[in-house]
């Protein structure tokens, strides 16, 4: 395998139908059939076949193709490309149709989609420390690593040793730590799920998501069922997404290095903002072993901070200069959130800071600046 710098760029070769060095926008939605090789869809063995010559974008289309040969490369597995990260995991969901699932602090999405699993077909839901009670063969243990949205992370090869003790599968949300951050597989993930909104997309202007399996075989089902799911990712934005793709490296590698610096600041000068700033976590202040050795590349790009009251929250987002206030994560463009805007079950003084590519040196500046605004309107 060749390094990740040539894989983002040059993975996809092998999928080129035209002499264009940037691959094509493909609007189309439906492709002429191959006069010569007219083959009835029951008599398709696989349906590889539209890789080469695709039908209908539903299905698939060069694009998408392309996504799934760099991220499969990159990922180091077999990957499947969907519309959203929500979508890849209710596919997750949809093939290996668990009986329960074993979810912690996750994202409320993958939440929700749980919930309306339990609601209409009965799958039960329960916490990470119930696993050695409840689980057997057949479940999923879903956890993320880095979290969500705290910055902080859990021990994959606990997790992992736990759910196949009961004959459970571990699913792995690592969204927050891409290679080469972190590689999930090493520690015993079975299955490996990306939001490519976030990172991979890195220019908050396209949804994606990805899922990545080690069996050629179920990856295949994967794609199959997703055509009647009707989730593929859609044409532009898999154009957006291997565009974004091409820089990922050096994008993440920056705001990796600019994250834990920031991290490491607030901390060492928590004092300096009494009476507000609460709390500062990131992977990066954790002191347990598994933490270095699970992010052997860098620290995630996503901080949080508490401050110490609700009043507070909505005063510091409106003080900064380099910072949006709004939700997700990953763009170039750093972002804020006071989270209670979006997700119900989080701590109500809660921050989330996804780091951009920026300064390090300027954002930490917006971040004392306004913390001290806020600080002299309190006392």
């Amino acid at each position: 395998m060749v390094d990740l710098a040539t894989a983002l760029i040059h993975a996809d070769d092998k999928d080129n139908r035209v002499t264009d060095v940037a691959p094509p926008i493909n609007v189309s939605t439906t492709f002429r059939y191959d006069e010569n090789e007219l083959i009835p869809w029951s008599e398709r063995e696989s349906f590889e076949f539209m890789d080469e010559t695709p039908i209908y974008s539903r299905l698939s289309h060069p694009n998408s193709t392309r996504l799934e040969s760099v991220f499969s490369e990159i990922l180091e597995g077999n990957a499947v490309v969907y519309s959203s990260g929500v979508a890849a995991f209710f596919a997750a969901m949809v093939h290996y149709n668990p009986k329960r699932v074993f979810m912690g602090n996750s994202y409320h999405g993958c939440q929700s989609v749980v919930k309306i699993l339990g609601r209409n077909y009965g799958v039960e839901r329960y916490m990470l420390e119930d696993i050695e009670e409840h689980a057997s063969k057949g479940d999923i243990v879903h956890i993320e690593t880095p979290v969500n949205p705290y910055g902080t992370s859990v021990d994959i090869e606990s997790f992992a040793r736990r759910a196949h003790a009961k004959g459970a599968l571990l699913l792995v949300d690592s969204t927050f730590a891409p290679p080469p951050l972190q590689y999930a597989w090493k520690f015993g993930a079975d299955i490996i799920l990306h939001s490519a909104t976030k990172y991979f997309g890195g220019h908050s202007d396209l949804l994606s998501g990805v899922l990545v399996v080690k069996d050629p075989g179920v990856a295949a089902q994967l794609r199959n069922d997703r055509i009647y799911l009707g989730t593929n990712a859609s044409n532009l934005e898999s154009f957006l997404l291997l565009r974004s793709l091409r820089t990922y490296e050096l994008r993440i590698n920056k705001q990796s290095q600019s994250a834990t610096q920031i991290a490491k600041y607030l901390h060492e000068h928590q004092k300096d903002f009494n009476g507000v700033l609460s709390a500062v976590y990131h992977s990066s202040l954790q002191t347990e072993q598994y933490v270095k050795t699970q992010l052997e590349g860098g620290y995630t790009p996503v901080l949080s901070i508490t401050l110490s009251t609700k009043e507070q929250c909505k005063s510091f987002t409106k003080k900064l200069k380099f910072f949006h206030h709004a939700t997700s994560l990953g763009g170039v463009e750093s972002l804020v959130e006071w989270r209670a805007m979006t997700d119900p079950n989080v701590d109500q003084t809660l921050i989330r800071i996804s780091v951009g590519c920026e300064s390090a040196e300027d954002l930490i500046n917006d971040l004392v600046n306004a913390l001290h605004e806020v600080q002299d309107a309190t006392t």
